[in-house]
């Protein structure tokens, strides 16, 4: 019982906030040209190719010890800092989050691992319960136009509907490139209910404003590298809505970032059995 009055009291609180629209924040378009900007500076990073894997970059310590990990079926995770020259980046009235995994899987090819990330239709079922729906909207040659559900849960529950654009590179028979921009996301009110309905865009909770991704698929060592790069952006954490907000913008982008490489690694590992 107390345990049960001590969620009631923290649930009445949240609820309120959420009612009265407390908890809205706005995209301000000074937010985007920072996140722009981020995005600009860290493709022109990727652009230059080498080293292909984040992983090949460290220390030869550090190296192995990752390759050590990713071959034990065990995730390399870091947080990244994209910087302009020796300066970061000030996001005003936002938080970028950028994070970078790698996974493996032995006896995994590159066509698999495409058509694992390119069956859009099918992601509802593969990334579930993260992605709840999801859609091919659009696909012409190595550029696809998708839709996907999110559902975060993180002390609350927040639904987003999204849209993304994608191109897909094979620049050597040994490696292939995928990178994926959010072009639309929209938070859901009442989802799954009659009276459903989205927030208006760039104001809503603030909880996922962009997102990029940015994989990158190798083969070698008897298996497949699976790299992938992820640079979000959500409000910043607001005075007074620390403890409902704070953990959802910092916890959600690595967590979300383990559960889709995880998913990754163990669809492959299914489909090459």
């Amino acid at each position: 019982m107390r345990t049960f009055a001590r969620s009631l009291v923290l649930a009445v609180p949240i609820a309120a906030l959420l009612a009265t629209g407390a908890d809205a924040a706005d995209l301000h378009p000074q937010t985007v040209a920072a996140f722009d900007r981020y995005v600009r500076l860290t493709e022109e990073r990727l652009q230059k190719g080498e080293p292909f894997l984040w992983i090949d970059g460290l220390s030869d310590a550090s190296r192995q010890q990752a390759r050590t990990q990713v071959r034990k079926s065990e995730l390399v995770i870091e947080r990244l800092t994209t910087k302009d020259g020796r300066r970061d980046i000030d996001v005003p009235d936002g938080m970028i989050h950028h994070w970078i995994g790698t996974a493996f899987v032995a006896g995994a090819t590159i066509d698999q691992a495409l058509t694992v990330l390119q069956s859009y239709d099918r992601h509802q079922q593969i990334y579930a319960p993260t992605v709840a729906a999801s859609k091919l909207l659009a696909h012409e040659g190595d550029r696809y136009r998708f839709f996907l559900r999110f559902v975060m849960k993180k002390v609350i529950t927040v639904v987003v509907n999204s849209e993304h654009q994608a191109r897909f590179m094979r620049p050597t028979s040994d490696r292939a490139e995928g990178w994926i921009a959010s072009t639309r996301i929209a938070e859901v009110d009442n989802a799954g209910t009659h009276e459903e309905q989205e927030k208006p865009v760039g104001h809503d909770g603030g909880y996922l404003w962009r997102l990029n991704t940015y994989w990158r698929l190798l083969a070698r060592d008897g298996g497949l590298y699976i790299q992938c790069e992820s640079v979000s952006l959500t409000r910043g954490i607001p005075v007074g809505l620390g403890w409902v907000v704070g953990p959802f913008v910092t916890s959600i982008p690595r967590e979300s970032l383990t559960f889709t490489l995880e998913t990754t690694r163990r669809e492959l590992e299914r489909v090459r059995r």
